[in-house]
């Protein structure tokens, strides 16, 4: 009986990947404390089902290196600049994930050894199995490489079996729903279809190494409440982009 209390969930070990810009709530800049709070409570919800979890949050809300680039600043500079954004970023989400009895580590692709650790695949594997959360920060540790792409790198290397990708919208539209309200969505579609029509889901490099290692990508609303967990549970509404 206790097996209908909870629902049976279609993933055991996910990667969320969020954008800076996400934690931001109304402000123009920076985390918003209160929104960041929302956020670890809906991953708190996911994780109460026994699913594994890693994340990568993106840098936008503080620095982004191409919008740095183009005002004239030097790409691997600016690059650099936006990584260590996301190690801020993370650092706040782990910050309220703890102060929800979650333990969770922040594993930076550039060592930072009094701040977080060190990103050793089999030691993240290894917190994982142990239900910790992994958050995921500096990117690659490259330049011209994008969080999108680090995102599907560390879901591969971590044999995530889908990257949850959270947006302000419930799923892939064929235009932006925001500005057309005959945008028209889309319930399930192909890596290639998300190449050819620039659908924006991630950048091409992200959708293509998805692509080649067969690794699904849900597109959400983070703004719904409980909308993670039950897209777990078989329920709500989202995108599936996979071949």
């Amino acid at each position: 009986m206790s097996a209908e209390a909870e629902p049976t969930v279609k993933y055991k070990r996910v990667l969320l990947k969020i954008s800076g810009e996400a934690l931001m709530g109304d402000q123009g800049y920076g985390l918003h404390p209160p929104t960041v709070a929302r956020i670890a409570r809906e991953v708190k919800t996911v994780h109460d089902l026994g699913v594994e979890i890693c994340m990568v949050i993106g840098g936008g809300n503080i620095f982004r290196g191409l919008a740095g680039a183009a005002q004239g600043m030097e790409r691997t500079t600016a690059d650099y600049m936006g990584m260590l954004a996301t190690v801020m970023n993370a650092l706040g989400m782990q910050a309220q994930l703890e102060a929800l009895g979650i333990h969770t580590r922040v594993i930076s692709a550039i060592p930072m050894d009094q701040v977080c650790e060190p990103y050793i695949r089999r030691r993240a594997v290894r917190h994982l199995e142990k239900k910790r959360i992994c958050i995921f920060a500096a990117g690659t540790g490259n330049p011209y490489f994008t969080t999108d792409t680090a995102a599907t790198l560390r879901a591969n290397e971590m044999n995530c079996e889908a990257i949850f990708k959270g947006t302000k919208v419930d799923g892939v539209y064929d235009k932006d729903p925001k500005k057309f309200p005959d945008a028209k969505r889309y319930d399930q579609v192909s890596y290639d279809e998300c190449l050819q029509k620039n659908l924006g889901v991630m950048d091409a490099s992200a959708i293509a190494l998805a692509r080649d290692n067969n690794l699904p990508i849900i597109v959400f609303s983070l703004d719904e409440p409980g909308g993670f967990r039950g897209i777990l549970a078989g329920q709500g509404t989202y995108t599936t982009v996979k071949g």
